[in-house]
């Protein structure tokens, strides 16, 4: 659904990553992995069409994203920033509805057929009970489920995930996880995400990339990827891939 060929991305002449090549699937998680500066959320904003690569091309459903419009491309690709603050008290149906903006245009009235679109996303996600509440006023893990549910209403194929997990307590994290392992499966989307907790390519049975110094330096399984060395040499610490008693494995830095 999205491919990059020989990518350089950076911003103006400054050049963050360079002969970066991905593809991601319909129905295919990818986890982004890699240390902070290794050029991530460049990789992202480049992804999106927020800034021009450098270099090299990038195709959306086999159409080249550099001629495309930008709501051509919000109705392809839908985003989930992390730690998202509103700058007013809307309520979550409202935010949930500005999924739809790129479809019906910005001065338009959501009609009837779009208010049940956006309670469909709420009630998939299991969140239906804050369609009225205050969005600024939800926990962490509440708000990044309602962007979710925005995204799903965009009824775009890929999403595209700035770290959704960030700054969630654990129980949260397993939620929001376990609704993006069902969105690729259950819905086939494309799902791309950026995490720092490699644990989470595991638990996601992911498909990963791992970047360091602005390259990819890996990619495929977690089992063929995320190797204690490997982790190690990226990292800047000692790591081991331990399994737990119910065989699953686990990352463990070895400070």
């Amino acid at each position: 659904m999205i491919a990059a060929r020989d990518l350089s991305i950076g911003h103006g002449r400054t050049v963050v990553g360079r002969d970066l090549s991905l593809d991601i699937s319909a129905g295919e998680v990818v986890c982004l992995l890699g240390p902070n500066g290794c050029g991530k959320t460049t990789l992202f904003r480049t992804l999106l069409g927020l800034i021009p690569p450098l270099a090299g091309t990038i195709r959306l459903g086999g159409q080249d994203l550099s001629r495309l419009s930008r709501a051509e491309i919000a109705r392809r690709i839908a985003y989930v920033p992390q730690a998202h603050v509103p700058p007013f008290p809307y309520e979550v149906e409202e935010v949930v509805l500005m999924g739809l903006t790129a479809r019906m245009g910005a001065l338009a009235a959501p009609a009837e057929g779009d208010r049940a679109a956006a309670r469909a996303a709420l009630a998939r996600l299991g969140i239906s009970h804050l369609a009225g509440a205050d969005y600024s006023r939800l926990s962490g893990g509440q708000r990044q489920m309602v962007m979710i549910a925005r995204a799903l209403t965009q009824e775009a194929g890929v999403m595209v995930m700035d770290e959704p997990t960030a700054s969630l307590d654990f129980g949260n994290q397993a939620r929001v996880l376990a609704r993006i392992a069902e969105l690729a499966r259950t819905g086939g989307h494309a799902v791309i995400l950026s995490t720092h907790d490699p644990d989470q390519a595991f638990a996601l049975n992911a498909r990963v990339l791992l970047m360091h110094d602005g390259s990819i330096l890996a990619q495929g399984t977690p089992a063929e990827v995320l190797a204690g060395s490997r982790l190690s040499r990226v990292y800047d610490v000692g790591v081991a891939v331990e399994r737990t008693v119910s065989g699953r494995a686990v990352c463990v830095p070895s400070i």
